[in-house]
């Protein structure tokens, strides 16, 4: 009777819509990514009314999608913003640290962690070697997505209107002579990095660093976040691209597996290509 009692008054604090839209949002998962308004009725038992405006509602803020036929739903970028404060706060940070600190040590260079935050690419990880070249980045540095190879990267999940969303202006900040000038340019650098397992180019967002950025796959084979390696541009010569590429890819690798958002065994190329299809 005590437990019943202990249940009645908890429940009083519930708010009924909230634990609705709640049970929606975990009713998406790695099996059943995409959902249709009168499954999730279905599942939940549920008015599709209902159903209806709590999806709307979400879709309002991002946390949903429609799909372009506007019938089935998606997790949106709310969701993935939500999991980018947690683990950069969290697990991303503390599993990241000993990856980076390996990687440095390996190539020989500052090695970073990096994460998008709407219009900007936050750093939220760094393992740093004395270099005589000037370097301001540090632990919380953010920096324009669009104008740098990290922002290629952790951008390119997005379909090209919602990067439109994202960048409704006519034309971009240039932060150098590299940088996009249109969302649609950005469109097209983004589309042809997703040809190859890293981003390498010299002076792209400072003409004296070189950077080689490496994604890091999340569940659904999401780009959750972004391993990088920095490196003078006077450097580039004597570089073996292939074997810091092949070094930053296992990093990136590795980390994927260790947050467990990806099973361990899971061929992380074949899961990209997987997405292109």
């Amino acid at each position: 009777m005590s437990e019943v009692l202990k249940m009645g008054a908890a429940d009083k604090y519930i708010v009924p819509g909230l634990e609705r839209g709640l049970r929606i949002l975990g009713e998406f998962n790695r099996k059943d990514s995409v959902l249709s308004a009168p499954e999730l009725a279905r599942r939940l038992d549920i008015p599709r009314s209902t159903v209806f405006r709590l999806l709307s509602t979400l879709e309002s803020l991002g946390f949903v999608e429609r799909d372009s036929g506007g019938r089935d739903y998606s997790l949106g970028l709310a969701v993935l913003r939500l999991g980018f404060e947690c683990l950069a706060s969290k697990e991303l940070t503390e599993l990241g640290r000993p990856i980076l600190d390996r990687l440095r040590d390996k190539v020989g260079y500052s090695c970073n962690l990096v994460v998008r935050d709407g219009r900007s690419i936050v750093y939220v990880g760094r393992s740093a070697v004395p270099s005589p070249f000037a370097n301001m980045v540090y632990v919380g540095t953010r920096l324009p997505a669009h104008s740098t190879l990290f922002g290629r990267v952790l951008l390119r999940d997005l379909s090209y209107d919602q990067l439109h969303d994202l960048y409704p202006e006519e034309r971009l900040h240039q932060a150098t002579g590299k940088t996009p000038a249109t969302v649609a340019d950005l469109y097209k650098l983004i589309q042809s990095d997703k040809e190859h397992d890293y981003v390498f180019e010299p002076g792209y967002y400072e003409e004296s660093i070189a950077t080689l950025v490496v994604p890091v796959y999340g569940r659904g084979g999401a780009v959750i976040s972004a391993i990088g390696v920095t490196l003078p541009s006077a450097h580039i010569e004597k570089l073996d691209l292939k074997e810091l590429s092949a070094a930053a890819c296992g990093a990136a690798d590795e980390l994927s597996q260790l947050l467990d958002h990806i099973v361990p065994g899971t061929d992380i190329s074949a899961t990209q290509n997987e997405r292109k299809q």
